[in-house]
């Protein structure tokens, strides 16, 4: 287990319950696994048929950890592309063209709320889940709910659960 300050994996628990939300075929999604950590979000949808996976993970123990665990994983090839990055996840969501993307997973450090609030905002921009998807956002269970509801003024939150100092929304497009 890697450890590092403000490193907190989703539980499988969590990841279990957001995998039964979105379904086993995640065939035809591009997906952004922002604040990748360990990356197992975004490998997570890679074994589920998404088309493209990109983690992006600023630290650097935690990108060479992502690399390995990947390298492990491929005596079980994924059909998609998976491209694990050493970027800050916030700048290269600026650089991705509107609704780009159909399935987002943000969870960063719980410590930095504003780091949160900057990600959700433009993932609402970057994300277009008309064929399945979403934007996952996992946040301190001290956070109301609502306030990242607010974040998100053309979204909705589809689906939520609370799972000790966790809470978890998958948020879908009121375009629809």
């Amino acid at each position: 287990m890697l450890d590092l300050p403000g490193l907190r994996p989703t539980t499988d628990r969590i990841r279990e319950t957001l995998f039964n939300w979105l379904g086993q075929d995640l065939t035809g999604l591009r997906c952004l696994d922002l604040f990748a950590g360990t990356g197992a979000l975004g490998f997570e949808a890679a074994s589920r048929g998404a088309d493209y996976v990109v983690l992006l993970e600023r630290n650097k123990k935690a990108y060479t950890n992502s690399v390995s665990n990947f390298a492990s994983l491929q005596s079980s090839p994924v059909h998609g592309v998976v491209e694990i990055l050493h970027r800050d996840s916030l700048e290269f969501l600026k650089q991705q063209a509107d609704r780009s993307s159909n399935l987002i997973f943000i969870d960063p450090p719980f410590l930095d709320a504003d780091l949160l609030n900057r990600a959700v905002v433009q993932a609402s921009r970057v994300c277009e889940d008309s064929t399945g998807g979403g934007i996952y956002v996992e946040f301190a269970s001290s956070r109301p709910r609502e306030e990242i509801e607010s974040l998100l003024p053309n979204w909705y939150c589809g689906k939520y659960l609370e799972a000790g100092q966790v809470k978890a929304c998958l948020f879908r497009s009121g375009r629809g």
